[in-house]
Formats: structure tokens, C-alpha cells, sequence
């Protein structure tokens, strides 16, 4: 089993730092990302499909935009960890999550659609992560205009 041992600070922007703190300290981080899968969906799937529309307040997101706004960052994000772990120093430009949300079309999308997704990505990011070597998740790169390691992205979609 991997042991990815949580990054320090100066290893990720100060936004990720609430999301890398929700991550356990375990080591086993890519044993966290197979079980919040399935705890994810299994709350997802026990939701009628109103409650999936609903927004508690104009301009907030739908539970259905949040599941494919989880599905474009942990694309991303594992974008990023590829690059910076086949030690590409080229910086890495952020993004904007509104934008993406705005475009993503989520409430026309049926939850089975946007689940399946998440399973490919979630399955992608889960095999990417077990196929780099222990100096690959020490690499450090640029992104969004801050340093960041590789340990620190799969933390930081762990906790996202």
C-alpha cells in the first residue's frame, strides 16, 4: 500500500489548506479517495431528484453543480499532479471555478450521468496516484501562481 504522508506548509496555496487539513494523517491517502467515493455516492443516490436542483439561495450552487464542480477540480487537480510529477516546471495557470459551474451544465444533466463522471475521473485519479514513485509525490511545481508537491494535490482532492 502507497503512504502518502501529508505536505508541510509552503508545499500548497493558503486556499487549499482547509481542504489538505479535512485529509486523515494516516498516510493512506489513496484509501481515503476510494472510500469517499463510495460514502459520496451513497448520500448522492439517497436524494430525490428536487433536492439535487436545490439552491438555498439565489447564485448558490445546486447539489448537482457542487458534484461536477468536485469532478472538474479533481480533473485539474490531477492534471496538475501529472505535470509537476513528470517534473514539468512549466507554471501551471489557475482557474475559475464560476466560470466552470456557469458552463458545466449540471441541472440538465441526469445524476447518473454526472456519477458515472465522477467514477471515471475518481477511477483515473486513483490510477495515476498509484503509479508514481515515492520522489514523484515530492516534486514540486507551480500552480495557480503558488508552489505546491505532489503529496499536496492528492491531499487537497482528498479533503475536497
Amino acid at each position: 500500500m502507497i503512504m502518502i504522508e501529508k505536505p508541510l506548509e509552503g508545499e500548497y496555496a493558503p486556499y487549499a489548506a482547509g481542504y489538505i487539513a479535512l485529509s486523515p494523517d494516516d498516510g493512506y491517502a489513496i484509501e481515503h479517495l476510494k472510500e469517499n467515493a463510495v460514502v459520496l455516492k451513497k448520500m448522492i443516490t439517497a436524494l430525490p431528484e428536487e433536492k439535487l436542483l436545490y439552491r438555498y439561495d439565489e447564485g448558490k450552487w445546486t447539489i448537482k453543480e457542487v458534484l461536477v464542480h468536485i469532478i472538474d477540480s479533481e480533473r485539474i487537480f490531477s492534471y496538475r499532479a501529472l505535470r509537476i510529477a513528470r517534473n514539468d516546471t512549466t507554471p501551471i495557470p489557475g482557474f475559475e471555478q464560476d466560470d466552470y459551474t456557469a458552463f458545466g451544465n449540471a441541472n440538465e444533466r441526469s445524476i447518473q450521468n454526472i456519477l458515472e463522471e465522477y467514477d471515471a475521473v475518481r477511477a483515473a485519479t486513483i490510477a495515476l496516484f498509484s503509479g508514481l514513485s515515492d520522489d514523484a509525490f515530492n516534486r514540486k511545481g507551480t500552480a495557480s501562481d503558488y508552489p505546491v508537491t505532489v503529496r499536496a494535490i492528492v491531499h487537497q482532492i482528498v479533503g475536497h
